[in-house]
């Protein structure tokens, strides 16, 4: 761009026609002093200044300071005059000649400014350049923040191509990462791919070798960044090419091109950044021909520069992205073992541990919703999620440290309880038949077979008669041995049976109920006695000290808190602490009533019926108002329907 240089109209200056024949400068004639805003800063200019112009000012010296900054001002007076009279700018003068200076004088003054007019140039290019520089080095140092504490890998891609594309004004761009298959060669896959002009496009993921036939997999292979002016005018001695079935597919032009191998700081190419179609406008669409040769742009140093930084930061964030996918996958192992390893111990509440998981994580989202009550603001994080489903999936871990007859005890009785009692009334039913033919047998060799047909009923009577209340009372034990949901029962018939005695192998009177197994029937609600339910409300304590073991993440750290809890109630009344109230954190009061819910409608029990969904909840509601559950979020767990989630 040739130098620029303004003067007054009518105004002769000697040497500006030799200038201006020869081309090294354009001349052009102004009625007034410019403006600022009229001059570009990137054209080095000089202002011939004389009294007209001065004058033109009004005596604003400010808006000649502000002018003096960007542009060279040389001095012209009348002729003869070779210093600058009074009123002239003097210090903001690069210079000063006489109108009628000699040609060489005038030349040298003249070309004295346009060196002047070229060095304000440079220091305002500097300037810019070192504002731009802390500008980039601020958005990059922005742009690594948000990188660093994206940890799901997909929106980490997301955040990668979309400030590539904001960094460099590109319209389009996609992502390849490096797919190892051992023992088979590495390749790069299609993961993401961005497009201002086509922002609907359809997307599948496929892979490509790494090698020189294609853009990226040269990019991979040499560790070398592309920049192509024009992707359809590549050389004919380059081995990749590029395909262009995309644009005739759907009628878009890719011309230029910035390809960056994103490598990590052990130098490993981890994956491949392609940047398409550097915009003048970074909003304009690409719709047309027309359009793309005026907004099109090739990508230059800056873009160059800036997207090799990017990339580096990227590869660093992708590497630790995996790096955290990986010890999540590990985790999730840990868990799902942990789940299966309580699960194998106690089959009958199979899945019991995740349905409470889900429940507790689809309550947590139901308050997220709401809009009114005490927890309005309360709003659940991404990580807080992942802190509560995974309390909601260990949270009976410690039933590992339960004995097992315990854990998996179906009835108030021991089966080897139940049998021992069996066997003793089928002793006493055959003892009835062995007295029945013992009797028979007398009487036939006393007295005949005399009045044998009257005796004979009378002991069939008696045999059946013993035969039938032992049965009777065999049959109350099975009842009895049913546990409840609630408490019922009065035991009046178990007292009785406790109270008859027989006679056993050794001739030895006992009870035909005895009081240890009285004690067992006689449980009023479930089918565990004080001493066993201490040993299964133990399981939460143990549940506590494994879960405390393990060097949480800062995100997880409270989950053994929240499981520690989940048999607590607000009143007090829970275990194994007996914390009431907001000593009871809200995740935990939601991990209670997904706990109760699950365990009162679950099928696979044994040990107990089933309740009916609304019979469930109408227990849940009374525990609500016993001030035993929070009535708020019990509330919401319905009105959500989250029990539906299974």
């Amino acid at each position: 761009m040739k130098p620029l240089i303004l003067c007054s109209i009518g105004r002769a200056v000697t040497a500006l026609d030799a200038l201006t024949s020869r081309e090294a400068v354009e001349v052009r004639r102004v009625p007034i002093l410019p403006t600022l805003a009229s001059l570009d800063a990137e054209r080095a200019t000089v202002v011939i200044v004389d009294r007209a112009l001065v004058h033109s000012t009004a005596g604003d010296l400010g808006a000649l300071t502000a002018l003096a900054a960007q542009a060279a001002l040389l001095g012209v007076g009348e002729l003869g005059e070779t210093e600058p009279p009074d009123g002239f700018p003097t210090d903001l003068l690069c210079g000063f000649i006489a109108a009628d200076s000699a040609t060489l004088s005038a030349r040298v003054a003249i070309q004295g400014a346009l060196r002047h007019a070229a060095a304000l140039v440079a220091a305002h290019r500097a300037v810019r350049l070192e504002d731009r520089s802390a500008t980039d080095v601020h958005e990059l140092t922005k742009i690594g923040v948000a990188l660093s504490t994206e940890r799901d890998l997909l929106a980490l891609l997301e955040l990668i191509l979309s400030q590539a594309r904001r960094l460099s004004g590109a319209d389009a761009g996609s992502l390849y990462l490096v797919q190892r298959n051992d023992p088979a060669p590495a390749s790069l896959r299609f993961k993401l791919s961005q497009n201002h002009t086509l922002p609907n496009l359809p997307f599948s993921e496929f892979e490509i070798p790494i090698d020189h036939t294609s853009l990226a997999g040269y990019a991979a292979s040499t560790s070398e960044p592309l920049i192509i002016p024009d992707v359809y005018l590549l050389p004919d001695n380059v081995s990749y090419k590029q395909n262009r079935s995309f644009d005739e597919k759907f009628g878009y032009r890719t011309r230029s091109m910035l390809v960056i191998p994103m490598r990590t700081h052990l130098d490993e190419i981890i994956g491949v950044l392609q940047l398409i179609n550097r915009k003048r406008t970074p909003e304009a669409r690409l719709s047309s021909p027309e359009v793309v040769d005026r907004e099109v742009l090739p990508f230059d140093t800056r873009s160059v520069d800036l997207v090799t930084a990017l990339a580096s930061q990227a590869a660093v964030a992708i590497e630790n992205g995996r790096l955290y996918e990986d010890i999540e996958r590990l985790f999730e192992g840990f868990v799902t073992a942990a789940v299966t390893a309580i699960e194998s111990r106690d089959p009958t509440t199979s899945g019991h541990s995740s349905r409470v998981a889900t429940f507790t994580c689809g309550l947590a989202e139901a308050i997220d919703r709401v809009s009114d009550g005490p927890y309005r603001a309360v709003r659940f994080s991404k990580d807080q999620m992942r802190e509560l489903r995974y309390a909601g999936l260990l949270h009976d871990f410690g039933k590992v440290g339960v004995r097992e007859q315990v854990l998996v005890k179906q009835k108030k009785l021991y089966p080897s309880d139940l049998s021992i009692i069996k066997h003793r009334f089928q002793f006493l039913l055959q003892r009835a038949d062995l007295q029945y033919e013992s009797e028979r047998a007398e009487y036939l060799f006393t007295y005949g077979k005399d009045r044998y047909a009257d005796v004979l009923a009378n002991l069939e009577h008696a045999r059946r008669g013993s035969r039938e209340e032992l049965q009777h009372f065999l049959d109350a034990i099975v009842r009895a041995n049913e546990p409840t949901i609630l408490p019922e029962g009065t035991f009046e018939e178990l007292t009785e049976i406790n109270e008859r005695v027989f006679v056993d192998f050794d001739g030895v009177e006992k009870p035909l109920l005895s009081d240890e197994e009285l004690r067992y029937l006689m449980i009023n609600k479930g089918n565990l006695d004080p001493r066993e339910r201490r040993e299964i409300e133990s399981h939460v304590s143990h549940t506590f000290r494994f879960l405390e073991q393990i060097p949480w993440t800062r995100a997880l750290k409270g989950i053994p808190t929240i499981a520690h809890g989940h048999h607590e109630k607000l009143n007090g009344k829970g275990y194994p602490r007996q914390i009431s109230g907001d000593a009871i954190p809200i995740q935990t009061r939601m991990m209670t009533i997904s706990d109760i819910y699950d365990a009162l409608t679950a099928t696979d029990r044994p040990y107990k019926r089933a309740v009916p969904a609304e019979r469930a909840l109408d227990i849940l509601r009374d525990e609500a108002k016993e001030g035993a559950l929070d009535s708020a979020l019990l509330e919401a767990f319905i009105a959500a329907e989250v029990f539906r989630a299974r």
